[in-house]
């Protein structure tokens, strides 16, 4: 890991409120520099390695391919990391709570209704 992840992965493995995280989380051929599989969301550093075309290109594919099963992204320059990682946590956490109430479930409710009384025809 990088030293901007390694800071980062300090606080997020306190669970940020709530939130658990799991580092180097694999997804198909890609590896993800962090997952919370209850959000379906990874988070990406991004340091200067990202800023060459060909690199761009392997991000836009790897985005296509975490949508196509679901999983939300959200990229963190890593100069952000290393200037002070508490914002970086802070806006983490937002996100997460938006995903929650964004994927949350309804309650259940049968398709057609509770069950017929004692007695009654199906």
């Amino acid at each position: 890991m990088s030293l901007p992840e390694v800071i980062l992965w300090r606080e997020l493995r306190k669970r940020p409120g709530g939130f658990k995280f799991r580092r180097q989380h694999p997804a198909g051929k890609y590896v993800l520099d962090f997952y919370c599989d209850a959000l379906r969301l990874a988070v990406e550093v991004d340091g200067a390695a990202h800023d060459s075309e060909h690199a761009q290109h392997r991000d836009a594919l790897r985005s296509r391919f975490l949508r196509s099963r679901g999983i939300a992204m959200t990229r963190i320059p890593a100069q952000l990391i290393l200037e002070d990682v508490e914002p970086v946590v802070a806006r983490i956490e937002e996100i997460c709570r938006e995903r929650r109430m964004s994927i949350a479930a309804p309650l259940h409710h049968p398709a057609d209704g509770p069950p017929p009384r004692a007695g009654e025809d199906l």
